[in-house]
């Protein structure tokens, strides 16, 4: 692949009608301290009307885009002025047929269920996870990714892609493991999302099974599961050695560099 209990609110939530699964990745703490509050962020596209609004009430200095150009071009972040924007296309190696598959999954019930009836779209996730780890554009990418975290210098920033679960759940994964974050925690974070993506989906579901579309063949698409971060972190280990080894091999970050970022990602 590689080459039950009552409800409690969470707390990591950022309320916003303009920004979908907007989530704040502070007060994780870790050996040497605490992520602060306010500093780091994720989510889904920021396109709706507000956005800006939403982005300026939190202070936001950085916004990093990982999605494709397409869908960049298509619906553009609203970024207030003075916000650095920063594109970064982590799936740009995607081979053609499935970015195809992705267009006919988002518009087009009946191509997508002809053209894509036949694959395992499990299998599919399972690759698109190795590529993330292991592919040049995503290398480079989440590369950048860090440099921008090393650029603001502690200033608010956001990554998101389309709905904030697979691009940038990896993001994320990066951010919490370099700051020494437990991995049960970066695990909770990672599959804490599924509410906000599962509602963000419904109506495009409900579109998909009123089509004929059977439910085993899109569900898997529109969520995240644990054996997809366990995909990504055995390739990790398997291509790099373990997590040091895919910062400084893979994301090409210097022994300083990997300090600086810890020192600050933790108070």
């Amino acid at each position: 692949m590689c080459n039950g209990g009552g409800m409690v609110a969470d707390p990591f939530v950022r309320a916003s009608r303009a920004v979908p699964n907007l989530r704040d990745l502070g007060e994780r703490r870790t050996p040497d301290g605490l992520i602060p509050a306010g500093r780091f962020f994720r989510s889904g596209e920021p396109t709706g009307v507000g956005a800006g609004d939403d982005l300026r009430r939190l202070g936001i200095a950085w916004v990093v885009d990982l999605r494709t150009a397409g869908e960049a071009a298509q619906r553009p972040d609203r970024v207030p002025d003075g916000v650095v924007y920063q594109h970064l296309d982590v799936l740009a190696d995607i081979p053609a047929e499935v970015a195809q598959g992705q267009v006919q999954l988002m518009s087009d019930p009946v191509a997508f269920t002809a053209a894509f009836g036949h694959f395992d779209p499990v299998e599919q996730m399972h690759r698109t996870y190795a590529d993330l780890v292991t592919a040049p554009a995503a290398l480079a990418g989440y590369a950048d990714l860090l440099q921008a975290v090393l650029a603001a210098d502690g200033a608010p920033l956001l990554v998101h892609c389309t709905v904030g679960k697979d691009r940038t759940g990896w993001a994320v994964t990066v951010l919490l493991l370099a700051a020494g974050v437990p991995h049960e925690v970066v695990r909770a974070e990672y599959m804490a999302v599924n509410p906000a993506v599962r509602d963000a989906f419904a109506g495009l579901v409900d579109q998909y099974l009123a089509a004929g579309a059977p439910r085993e063949l899109l569900v898997p698409m529109l969520e995240v599961r644990e054996e997809y971060l366990d995909t990504a972190l055995a390739c990790v280990e398997d291509v790099f050695g373990g997590f040091d080894g895919y910062l400084r091999e893979g994301l090409g970050l210097a022994g300083s560099q990997v300090a600086a970022l810890r020192a600050l990602l933790v108070r």
